[in-house]
């Protein structure tokens, strides 16, 4: 909702009596790169007249990259900065040589985590997804009675001739006014036999919003500890919760978590930093993402923590499929995911 100085809401005529167009206020700025591996990338800046902005790469699977509220960053950018989707290496772990970091980067749709085959199919570090352009790409502004919405549109495809047929399709969406956008992903099987979808949404904090200020809180019930992945997770699990200051030689750390839905049925994963008075949430629904990985990586340089709903765990295709965790889409179906993001100021938390 937009309101006036006084925080009362404006209607759509009032706003504009007081500007010339909406994007005095707000709106989506579309541009392209021009330099460096990133040159040719579209993008469009959201600003959503709250404090918060961010930057949707349609030529990178509709992702999200560069993040601010009110000056302040959200995200962590890798060292690779934006990399065009034709630098992608998808064997092994290539992926890493593209990894823009960013506030979303999506993995899958046929793989998350480390490289593996399935049925002789090669399959790279955390699938194609986040390297696909987008195609039927779109974005507007439109008003209801509830004020304006910012939306942006596109679809990606991971297909093959005699292979796969997935198709995702993804609307984000903003209400002018609100520090908060909605993520909202349809996943189609195309094809004509049943496919294998692995998808985990890879959220990356960064500095000054992570600092060894900062607090972990969910997205399980309360005083329930996560299950750590390994030896050297389990040897931080007392403090997974909190975070060191950049470590030399730290080693990462992930942890899973058993989401919990709250009465509203969505489950939450908070970061709370009261030195900046601020707090990032994800909000998303347990029945279409039944994991939450933690990944903290406190080193120095990479320096971030990732909130990472998603259908599997990080084991890679082999160890999933042994698990269970590998959804089987039958031709024709559709599966959706959906999630909130939201950043409020909130002096005096934790």
């Amino acid at each position: 909702m937009i309101t006036d100085p006084s925080g009362n809401p404006m209607t759509r005529r009032e706003l504009l009596r007081r500007i010339g167009r909406l994007e005095q206020v707000a709106g989506i700025e579309p541009f392209v790169f021009d330099d460096g591996p990133a040159r040719g990338v579209r993008t469009f800046r959201f600003r959503t007249g709250s404090g918060l902005s961010f930057d949707v790469v349609p030529d990178r699977g509709m992702d999200l990259s560069f993040a601010e509220h009110g000056g302040t960053p959200l995200a962590w950018l890798s060292p690779n900065g934006v990399v065009a989707p034709s630098f992608y290496e998808p064997a092994g772990e290539g992926w890493l040589r593209s990894f823009p970091g960013g506030l979303l980067v999506t993995c899958g749709l046929r793989n998350v985590g480390p490289p593996g085959g399935r049925e002789g199919e090669e399959l790279g570090l955390h699938g194609r997804a986040s390297n696909t352009p987008a195609s039927r790409v779109s974005y507007d502004a439109s008003w209801d009675n509830e004020g304006c919405v910012l939306e942006a549109r596109g679809e990606i495809r991971e297909a093959s001739v005699f292979g796969p047929n997935l198709v995702l399709r993804r609307r984000i969406s903003v209400r002018v006014g609100e520090p908060r956008l909605w993520i909202e992903d349809e996943i189609e099987n195309e094809g004509f036999e049943p496919e294998p979808l692995m998808v985990l949404y890879h959220i990356n904090l960064g500095w000054p919003l992570l600092d060894e200020t900062s607090r972990l809180v969910g997205p399980g019930r309360a005083g329930e500890p996560p299950e750590p992945r390994n030896e050297v997770a389990q040897g931080g699990l007392e403090a997974w919760d909190r975070f060191a200051t950049p470590t030399p030689g730290f080693k990462e750390r992930v942890f899973y978590h058993r989401p919990a839905a709250g009465l509203d049925g969505l489950a939450e994963a908070r970061v709370e930093n009261p030195a900046l008075g601020l707090t990032f949430s994800v909000r998303f629904h347990p029945e279409e993402l039944p994991e939450f990985v933690q990944w903290t990586m406190t080193g120095e340089g990479t320096y971030v923590l990732g909130l990472e709903p998603a259908t599997c765990r990080v084991e890679g295709s082999a160890a999933e499929e042994a698990a269970g965790r590998v959804i089987r889409l039958e031709p024709g179906e559709i599966r959706l995911h959906r999630l909130e993001i939201e950043v409020r100021e909130a002096r005096g938390c934790g």
